[in-house]
């Protein structure tokens, strides 16, 4: 396993201090999550069915009718690449780790590539892979940038892969809505904006064909009875996405203040994280790890990455922490 956010037991033994009692900002999910319901029984008890509104709910948010649930965009993550043959693969760096994990242990050349290399590498490049916003520093490839890039591909059958996990926030960014084309591959997920990562539910989306390929690899049943239904509800409600936004984007704006006015200015950052780097990265975490709130850090970018506390409790023990540090 890769080095994520989220192991407060892994934390909890390391630094001596019970689970219940950590503050955990390691992850970059949403802390006011939609408000799950309770579950129908009969849920529970049949076999998922793809005729239960799911897949109608998700086009109409996304704005896109062609696509294909997973469980967790990480599912699609590790699928994607074994649908090539070996080839060369450039992915953004820094960020989310799986991508050259997955791309690698298939076999493929993977190039890791800085945001301003990609224009001179890309006729070198089969596949690439991007983040936006992205993971963990929060830049933002524009969307006709980023459409050009999946044009040059396109014309010699490459891929642009698109992660869109944290760009709910902005939707009107997302390559969702020029979708599908040839070549594009789009990813979403339910597990940071909506807060439901425990659910295990993102989307793919594509071409039909790319689809039915992933669908075969997937099998039947990849996404639960429960987790279709609980995604179903979440992305009908529209209300709660707005109000959430608004929300976030305060949220975001408050940890990023918090953060300077303890010498720490954010590099770059999203409505649900910031990203501080220092040449005491590892100290800070260490420092912060040792009063009980867990953040996440990247050492080889010599950073931490912030996740908004989700209750007053919770800011003003952030605020604390980073005082004693």
């Amino acid at each position: 396993m890769l080095d994520h956010g989220g192991n407060v037991k892994q934390a909890a033994e390391l630094y001596g201090r019970p689970v219940e009692q950590w503050l955990d900002l390691s992850t970059g999910i949403n802390p006011f999550g939609w408000p799950v319901p309770e579950l129908p029984p009969e849920i529970c008890r049949r076999l998922p069915e793809e005729q239960d509104g799911l897949e109608q709910a998700a086009a109409t948010y996304y704005g896109c009718e062609s696509l294909l649930p997973v469980a967790g965009t990480q599912q699609a993550i590790q699928q994607l690449p074994r649908l090539r043959q070996p080839c060369r693969v450039g992915i953004m760096d820094p960020t989310y780790t799986e991508h050259a994990k997955a791309w690698s242990e298939a076999g493929h050349e993977v190039v890791r590539l800085e945001h301003g290399a990609i224009e001179e590498t890309l006729t070198d490049l089969d596949v690439l892979v991007i983040t936006r916003p992205n993971n963990p520093d929060g830049l933002m490839i524009g969307k006709e940038r980023a459409l050009e890039w999946h044009r040059q591909l396109a014309e010699k059958g490459g891929w642009l892969v698109a992660d869109e996990a944290f760009i709910d926030t902005n939707p009107q960014e997302s390559l969702a809505l020029v979708s599908p084309r040839q070549g594009l591959v789009v990813l979403r997920s339910l597990g940071k904006f909506f807060g439901l990562a425990g659910i295990r539910c993102g989307f793919v989306l594509a071409d039909v064909p790319l689809l039915e390929r992933l669908q075969e690899q997937a099998g039947p049943w990849a996404v639960s009875g429960p987790a279709r239904w609980i995604a179903g509800q979440a992305l009908a409600d529209r209300q709660w996405q707005q109000e959430t936004i608004s929300r976030l984007e305060r949220s975001g704006k408050r940890l990023n203040e918090l953060l300077t006015t303890h010498g720490l200015q954010p590099s770059g950052g999203t409505a649900l994280f910031q990203l501080v780097r220092t040449p005491r990265a590892a100290m800070l975490f260490d420092g912060l790890a040792s009063q009980g709130v867990l953040t996440r850090i990247f050492r080889d970018i010599s950073s931490i990455r912030f996740g908004l506390p989700g209750s007053e409790e919770e800011w003003q023990r952030l605020e604390e922490a980073l005082g004693n540090s």
